[in-house]
C-alpha cells in the first residue's frame, strides 16, 4: 500500500491541532498523553475474520458447499402439496364416484 494513501486513511485519526508537530517540539507534549494513552490501548492488526454460523455456515460456505438444502426445500413443498392435494381428492371420492 503507497505510504500517502494510508496517511489520507488514518489523517482523520487524530486532529490536525492536538497532534501539531509546534506542541511536541516546545516541550509542551504532556497534553498528549491521554490521547496516546487511547490509542496505545487500541487493537493492533487487521481485524479477526468474521465466521458466519446456521444454516448459510453449514451448508453454502467452504469446501462444504452445496445445493442439497434447495433441492431439498424444493422436494418438501412439492411433497406437502402432493399430500394435500391426494388428501383432497379421497375426500371428494368419500362421497362421490368418478
Amino acid at each position: 500500500m503507497h505510504a500517502s494513501l494510508v496517511r489520507r486513511q488514518l489523517g482523520g485519526l487524530i486532529p490536525p491541532k492536538i497532534a501539531s508537530p509546534g506542541l511536541l517540539s516546545g516541550g509542551s507534549g504532556d497534553g498528549l498523553s491521554p490521547l496516546v494513552n487511547f490509542y496505545s490501548k487500541l487493537p493492533k492488526g487487521p481485524a479477526p475474520a468474521s465466521t458466519a454460523r446456521g444454516l448459510k455456515a453449514k451448508f453454502f460456505n467452504g469446501s462444504n458447499a452445496s445445493g442439497a438444502p434447495i433441492v431439498a426445500t424444493v422436494f418438501g413443498i412439492f411433497a406437502l402439496g402432493y399430500t394435500i392435494d391426494y388428501q383432497m381428492h379421497l375426500k371428494h371420492h368419500k362421497n362421490h364416484a368418478h
